[in-house]
């Protein structure tokens, strides 16, 4: 039987081509959207790819607590292992701390902080258990540094990144590997629009390989985190 990972938010950007590389690798994957639409576009290309892995995907909110817990308990009807848990959902609201709308911290901590908290939660019993795993968190450069506009989302991103931190000292002894991912511009949905040339940003694909790599990496190692930035530097 295949190995089976878990992608939070897999259905666009950075996420969608963890899904699909992980398809193509052979492993099965676990999915959500709250856009059934972003759902099926998803199954769709995975089906005309011809991809070996198998594709479940769950219908639901994935930075609510709720949301998390219906995804969880959704993903242990599979009576599978989880092998690899990519917490990749995230919000960005550009502001500043002294006049960022009210409820604007709340709304990036629970989608950039809390559900990777929850969804390790959920998932990380049965990876120590079974003295194997390998967790992924997709932080951010702005994790390690500050920005002008950063606000709110830098905040959450840099308490994801302790986070990830704690986890690696917790979970080293039990054989579950966990890695910071902190990829700089990334030409997704949220860049829309720009003006800026497409060789001005990683690339998504380019991220999805290097979280393989490190996957792919014989259990005795860990990268602990991986730095991605666009060739010509941070935008």
């Amino acid at each position: 039987m295949n190995r089976l990972a878990v992608v939070s938010s897999g259905t666009r950007g950075i996420g969608r081509a963890i899904v699909l590389l992980f398809l193509k690798n052979g492993l099965d994957v676990v999915t959500g959207s709250r856009k059934q639409i972003n759902i099926d576009r998803l199954l769709a290309e995975a089906k005309a790819r011809k991809l070996p892995g198998t594709l479940h995907t769950f219908n639901g909110d994935l930075s609510g607590e709720e949301g998390i817990k219906a995804f969880v308990a959704y993903v242990h009807t599979l009576q599978r292992p989880v092998d690899v848990l990519v917490n990749n959902t995230g919000l960005f609201i550009p502001g500043q701390v002294h006049n960022e709308a009210e409820g604007v911290i709340e709304k990036m901590l629970e989608a950039n902080l809390l559900s990777a908290y929850r969804l390790t939660r959920g998932f990380v019993g049965g990876m120590k258990k079974r003295r194997s795993g390998h967790i992924f968190n997709m932080c951010s450069i702005a994790s390690i540094t500050a920005y002008p506009n950063g606000g709110a989302y830098a905040i959450a991103k840099h308490a994801l990144y302790g986070m990830t931190r704690v986890l690696r000292q917790e979970l080293k002894a039990d054989h579950v590997r966990v890695t910071a991912i902190l990829p700089g511009a990334t030409l997704t949905d949220s860049w829309a629009g720009t003006d800026l040339p497409p060789e001005r940003f990683v690339k998504s694909e380019d991220v999805a390989a290097a979280i393989w790599a490190a996957y792919a990496m014989s259990e005795g190692t860990v990268l602990e985190e991986l730095i991605i930035r666009p060739q010509l530097g941070d935008i």
